[in-house]
């Protein structure tokens, strides 16, 4: 890149991994902070310094960056090169660019590679290695602890840290149900694998999954105890290799709340584990279903593809960081399921998905590939966007933090702009929104907040489109801006949370129609449609599953159904109902809806139905809001639970 094009990405996203903007008339010892840095970060692919530029802190939401210029840039160059080759344990070459941005004002850019993995750490050699040697995290130079370099000189070795033996195993170790797990798997993707037909020792000699030691015993690696393990072994050698899955009611985790979630603890092998949490949160999932063509007959699909699941899981426990004593936490909201592992990503987010692929344990990568439980490499991230894609969801988000030392990988449980979603987005028609401001919009009211790294999952955009667009949702007052550079992100207003407070109800929302695909045909039902919450469609006098509650296209009229439910209403409530009009504002309507929960618990259908509203305005514009200012409880507290009904809070449930 050249210094222009840097000096834009810069304004346009400001510094970040790869860009380090400094002033620098002479260069010093942070220059070559920056050097070091840029030259030992694993994954990173080398930076960028950009010489001759300064932040202008007038801008509310973030410095510009001004041109001041380099005053001799041919001097500053010389220092540069000079100093990459005189200063550092190793020699660095810069490949170094000048370019005058305005007459007498000069830029000066230099490109630092990564070094290779047998050449690092790179240090600054008059301050010795232990002071010396830094890496890049965020924005920012950070001097390398003893975990760093521990982590930069294993990578210089032959033998990762899932290679190591572990001193007391034995082949005696091994779990037979984890061996039969893994022959299983073997087989299922080459039925001809010689392996398959070894007796265990012989199999885990063949894998490399246990070795000889100094005296000549076969010991397990670190790789083969997590793989093969029996639960003993690794509750010895790994106290904390464990998995967590976590059900949090609603879409928040409220700390101090254990009444909110529940959790199942699971210990063993991998590929024991894996199947096991799979089968578990497969059956927790809630179930639309379709048509086959030719078929009269219903297909119950899982919201979320197991395949995007599998590779999720598999990911998590394939790339996390094992020598940090802490579970791996798969936390299932009710729009949303979170794989959290110890272990940053040592490919940078925008890179994510990429063919490419860099292993932290290769060992075990190796092992897992060799069966169905693993895509080929480099594809396991691809391989969940593709699933999400071919299900109409919301593309899987990943989030990497250095820092932290942490991974979260998010698929929501929210198909594409799917009619709930356009019936909250229709208040901001006027708002002149792109369907990737959409897509992101929903995220953001799912998730709670957005970075830029979730923008450019989300929609297939670069660093630079993502920026805009947020920042263009920013000036709408519809996301709140927090901190600067590369830590930004982004939470919802209130005028994006409770648009009917600030933007006229949608007029049109009855009209909505949801299309349900039967093999090459397509059946709409006008007026009254599911789908919401992931929740089954069925038409013909079968249930719909919109919160468990029947949807009845041919076997009944709207009409008549009304006035059956108006029937379970004491009189005057009847009367006061039947007054209702149709533009009724929401301080007329909501209390009629709490009086009307105080009778009896209603599913969301039966209340659309009874006050002659569609679900689709129903249920965002009114029953949701109620629930969570609590004027409204749910009668379940899974939120897709088959028989959910509102009910007045503080009301008894007659039914």
């Amino acid at each position: 890149m050249t210094p222009s094009e840097l000096l834009r990405e810069l304004n346009e996203a400001d510094e970040g991994r790869r860009i380090e903007a400094k002033r620098a008339s002479q260069i010093g010892k942070s220059v070559m902070e920056t050097v070091s840095a840029f030259s030992n970060t694993p994954g990173l692919g080398g930076g960028y310094l950009l010489l001759g530029v300064t932040r202008d802190q007038g801008d509310l939401f973030g410095a510009q960056y001004v041109v001041e210029g380099v005053p001799d840039p041919d001097k500053v160059s010389a220092d540069l090169a000079t100093q990459c080759a005189s200063m550092l344990s190793e020699r660095v070459r810069p490949e170094i660019q000048r370019e005058e941005i305005t007459p007498g004002r000069v830029l000066v850019s230099a490109f630092i590679p990564e070094a290779a993995a047998d050449r690092k750490p790179i240090y600054i050699e008059s301050r010795g290695l232990n002071k010396g040697t830094y890496l890049r995290v965020g924005t920012t130079d950070q001097r390398c602890d003893d975990h760093d370099l521990a982590r930069l000189f294993q990578a210089r070795s032959t033998r990762a840290f899932d290679g190591r033996l572990l001193d007391g195993t034995t082949e005696a170790d091994a779990s037979e149900l984890a061996l039969a797990n893994y022959r299983r798997a073997r087989k299922e993707r080459d039925a001809s694998a010689p392996e398959l037909d070894y007796e265990d020792a012989r199999l885990l000699r063949s894998l490399r999954v246990v070795q000889q030691d100094d005296r000549g015993v076969y010991r397990f690696t670190v790789a083969g105890l997590l793989l093969f393990g029996t639960q003993e072994a690794l509750a010895d050698a790994f106290p904390m290799v464990r998995v967590d899955y976590i059900r949090v009611q609603g879409r928040t985790w409220v700390p101090g709340g254990e009444d909110r979630f529940t959790s199942l603890d699971l210990y063993g092998s991998i590929f024991d584990v894996v199947y096991r949490l799979e089968a578990a949160i497969m059956d927790d999932l809630p179930a639309r279903f379709t048509l086959p063509e030719g078929s009269l007959h219903r297909v119950d699909v899982p919201l979320l593809p197991r395949k995007a699941v599998r590779e999720a899981l598999v990911n998590a426990l394939m790339h996390r960081d094992y020598e940090v004593h802490s579970p791996i936490q798969v936390i299932r909201y009710s729009n949303r399921i979170e794989f959290r592992n110890a272990g940053y990503s040592l490919k940078p987010e925008d890179e994510l998905g990429t063919e490419e692929s860099m292993l932290r344990n290769p060992i075990l990568a190796r092992v897992l590939h060799q069966t169905r439980l693993a895509e080929t490499k480099g594809s396991g991230i691809a391989t969940m966007r593709r699933e999400m894609r071919e299900a109409d969801l919301t593309p899987p988000t990943f989030a990497s933090n250095r820092e932290s030392n942490r991974f979260v990988a998010t698929l929501l449980m929210l198909h594409v702009l799917e009619p709930e979603a356009l019936a909250w987005l229709a208040h901001f028609d006027g708002f002149g929104l792109s369907r990737e401001d959409r897509q992101a919009l929903v995220f953001v009211r799912e998730v709670g907040r957005i970075r830029n790294e979730d923008y450019r999952d989300l929609n297939s955009v670069d660093t630079l489109t993502a920026s805009g667009a947020l920042r263009k949702l920013r000036d709408l007052d519809l996301l709140d801006q927090h901190e600067k550079g590369a830590a930004t992100f982004y939470t919802p207003t209130d005028r994006l949370l409770t648009p009917e407070d600030d933007v006229a109800a949608l007029p049109a929302a009855d009209d909505l129609t949801l299309e349900v695909e039967r093999g090459s045909q397509t059946l709409e039902v006008g007026g009254q449609t599911s789908g919401v919450e992931g929740q089954p469609l069925e038409v013909g006098g079968q249930t719909s599953g919109v919160e468990g509650q029947p949807l009845e296209v041919e076997d009944q009229e709207p009409e008549e159904e009304r006035e059956g439910l108006l029937h379970l209403l004491p009189p005057d409530l009847q009367s006061d109902v039947r007054e209702l009009g149709k533009k009724a504002p929401h301080d007329e309507l909501r209390p009629l809806i709490e009086r009307v929960c105080r009778v009896r618990a209603w599913s969301a259908q039966d209340l659309a139905t009874l006050l002659d509203r569609s679900y689709e305005y129903l249920q965002p514009n009114h029953l949701k809001p109620m629930v969570e200012r609590g004027r409204l409880v749910r009668t379940q507290p899974n939120p897709f639970a088959p028989n959910q009904a509102y009910r007045a809070a503080g009301a008894d449930d007659h039914e």
